[in-house]
């Protein structure tokens, strides 16, 4: 996480600044005090980028503009307060106007000062918006520190925020959300940003897991506590001491193995199944569901002490169409994936993307990557139009559905006669330059020549793609588009 907001009070009477400095020390507020000889000097050479300056009483015949145009050079998203009164104030440019978002003296209340601290944090996230830079006290800025948390969107941006501010707790996390959503990926974020994330991250799925081995799979189990207890194993519990535990599903979770976790979590000790010895625990738990616990806790179906023992921070990770506008970055990052394990470089047409942004998507993050993974299959170094997407998938329609037309059934658009389809040989005649004294349709006589071409490329090669490709001086996935677009089969 980043430092809070500091504030730089300039000012050359010795006694404001410390009488300043003692009760902004006392209400906590970050803050750093000089003169203006030594701001000029340059004292301060890096405000830091979450800083505010105040304006204090100034004894050099400097001009306030001067002043200004040296913080613009310094940072032009830094916000100024002054004190009263600044006799040049009125006179500045409107620019540099608009960076004095208010005025404030050093004896003004602490609600004040709160008031315009606030009034600074807006003003640098407007002005950082404006720029088309990263907002430093959004929760966007934090997006590149998460692996794997893909996508730009306000609900992300938000998840990101909660794992920066909880990451350095060691307080048990509860994930809740539906399947695919990405849970996991949000534990072991939390795992690798804690202080804990040099020790082991240990994941266990209580659904998987049948109850009568649930217990012996969590704490371990001495030699013959158990029918094919032939030696002794330690538990998830012990595996992950000094580290973290991830209970997914932790809805699934019987009762009775439930009690047991409880005394774990409040007592951080327990004995391995059929064991006397108490062994210490140090892990952090998060666990996870898509289950409704508050629901079940009035079915009774899961304890409520365990429930709040868990939910001391709780996660919410949004669903996939309650954040569409992340599913293009999503398709990038899993078509890349693809790409390095060896499936080809998938592309999608905007009107496919636009497609997938209508889908229900009940699987999530989840079913999008199979999704790109089957297409990846079907359609190696191509692109995905809107037609190729399976039928559930296509919720607009063809945008160019003239593509997808055998050659005999392409029709002219000036008769509405159907086209005749040109053999090699006309491509081969020696009037293939002469202009027809009627005119004629330029882009449709270039796609016939091109079909021309690309027919005697690929009988000269036998039907050997990336030969013909090779013959005609394009890559082989621009041939293999072209061969699609005209319906072109390989003999």
């Amino acid at each position: 996480m980043g430092s809070p907001l500091q504030i730089i009070f300039i000012d050359d009477d010795a006694a404001s600044r410390a009488q300043l400095s003692e009760r902004l020390s006392f209400a906590d507020i970050s803050h750093a005090t000089t003169n203006y000889v030594s701001w000029l000097q340059g004292d301060i050479t890096d405000p830091g980028d979450r800083s505010v300056i105040w304006l204090g009483h100034c004894s050099l015949p400097i001009s306030l503009e001067k002043l200004m145009h040296q913080f613009d050079q310094l940072d032009d998203t830094l916000p100024v307060i002054a004190v009263s009164p600044w006799p040049e104030l009125d006179q500045l440019s409107q620019k540099l106007q608009e960076k004095i978002i208010g005025r404030l003296n050093p004896d003004a209340s602490l609600e004040a000062l709160t008031v315009m601290l606030h009034r600074a944090l807006i003003y640098r996230q407007l002005q950082l918006q404006y720029a088309g830079q990263p907002d430093l006290f959004s929760p966007k800025s934090v997006a590149s520190q998460f692996e794997g948390m893909v996508g730009h969107s306000d609900a992300m941006a938000l998840v990101r925020k909660m794992i920066s501010q909880v990451a350095g707790r060691d307080v048990n996390v509860l994930i809740t959300g539906e399947s695919g959503t990405g849970k996991e990926i949000v534990a072991n974020n939390l795992h690798k940003a804690s202080k804990r994330s040099a020790g082991p991250f240990v994941p266990v799925n209580c659904g998987a897991i049948p109850a009568d081995l649930l217990e012996s799979e969590l704490f371990g189990h001495e030699k013959g506590a158990f029918t094919g207890a032939i030696s002794s194993r330690a538990g998830r519990f012990e595996l992950a001491n000094g580290g973290t535990l991830f209970l997914d599903e932790i809805g699934d979770m019987p009762l009775p193995m439930q009690v047991k976790l409880l005394r774990v979590l409040q007592e951080r000790c327990f004995e391995r199944v059929g064991g006397s010895n108490t062994i210490d625990c140090d892990v952090r738990i998060i666990a996870a569901t898509h289950r409704d616990l508050d629901q079940m806790i009035i079915d009774g179906s899961f304890r409520e002490d365990l429930y709040y023992r868990l939910n001391v921070f709780p996660i919410d990770m949004p669903r996939l169409r309650s954040r569409i506008e992340d599913i293009p970055p999503l398709v990038d990052e899993f078509t890349r994936r693809l790409a390095k394990d060896g499936f080809g470089r998938l592309r999608f047409h905007p009107a496919a993307i636009r497609s997938l942004q209508g889908h229900d998507w009940a699987g999530n993050i989840r079913e999008l990557a199979n999704l790109v993974e089957r297409l990846a299959i079907l359609y190696p170094d191509a692109v995905v139009g809107v037609s190729e997407l399976p039928e559930k998938f296509r919720h607009i329609d063809e945008p160019d559905p003239g593509l997808y037309k055998g050659n005999d059934q392409r029709k002219d658009d000036s008769s509405g006669e159907c086209a005749a389809e040109p053999s090699v040989e006309e491509y081969k005649g020696a009037n293939a330059h002469e202009l027809p004294e009627q005119g004629m349709d330029l882009k449709q006589h270039l796609e016939k020549i091109e079909r021309g071409y690309i027919k005697q490329a690929l009988e000269q090669t036998t039907g050997v793609v990336a030969r013909a490709a090779d013959l005609l001086q394009i890559r082989r996935t621009t041939l293999v588009e072209k061969m699609r677009k005209y319906g072109i089969q390989r003999k």
